[in-house]
């Protein structure tokens, strides 16, 4: 059986090479992928030039086409992204507005393009928020397709109203790295059920 791969889509506001928090929890996360023989890669998703809409391809200039390109050669795709105000990045929502357009993109079998596709998410901030932008993560990449696993989602938060980033701490704590742990182990073994045993189909 081919190893699954993973790829994690990183929703800083930051460009590169810029250092983002986001971003380290994204590779933290790939790194216990693959420990599982899952390869991955990340991508920054602000160094592309994606336009707002809800179709696959919103014409000249649109970068969303090699983004697609990656997470439908993926199958588990990590969402990384900040906390801003209580919710996820507006770089986030754009991906997922976009991802929107997978539901009508359907295989031969009339399964939507993503169904069959493991889904993750991973938080951090230095304020509240990281549970209910997984709430709101996980139910929209459930709605377009994707399989969440058990415990599928790591993150942390700073202490309220202060300055300290999850890139400013000297170790992982505990609880993070166990999260993340247990994530890519389930993940990883999800995505092989998966691909040994796709849904039936839809027509």
């Amino acid at each position: 059986m081919t190893a699954p791969t993973a790829l994690a889509l990183v929703c800083t506001l930051k460009k590169s090479p810029s250092e983002s928090s986001s971003e380290l929890i994204a590779r933290q996360v790939l790194s216990r992928l693959a420990e599982h023989d899952v390869k991955g890669e990340v991508l920054r998703l602000v160094d592309y030039d994606i336009h707002p809409g809800v179709t696959d391809d919103e014409g000249a200039g649109d970068q969303w086409p090699r983004v697609r390109e990656q997470i439908m050669a993926a199958d588990i795709l990590l969402v990384a992204t900040p906390t801003w105000l209580g919710h996820m990045s507006s770089v986030a929502q754009r991906m997922l507005e976009r991802l929107d357009a997978e539901l009508s993109n359907t295989d031969e079998q009339g399964r939507p393009a993503m169904v069959g596709k493991v889904g993750l998410a991973a938080v951090v901030g230095n304020e509240d928020g990281a549970h209910k932008i997984v709430a709101d993560m996980f139910q929209a990449l459930n709605d377009i397709g994707f399989t969440i696993p058990a415990q599928g989602c790591t993150y942390w938060n700073g202490r309220a109203m202060e300055t300290v980033d999850y890139s400013d701490l000297d170790e992982v704590p505990e609880p993070v790295a166990s999260a993340t742990a247990a994530m890519a182990r389930n993940a990883a073994h999800l995505a092989r059920l998966l691909a040994d045993q796709r849904y039936p189909a839809y027509q």
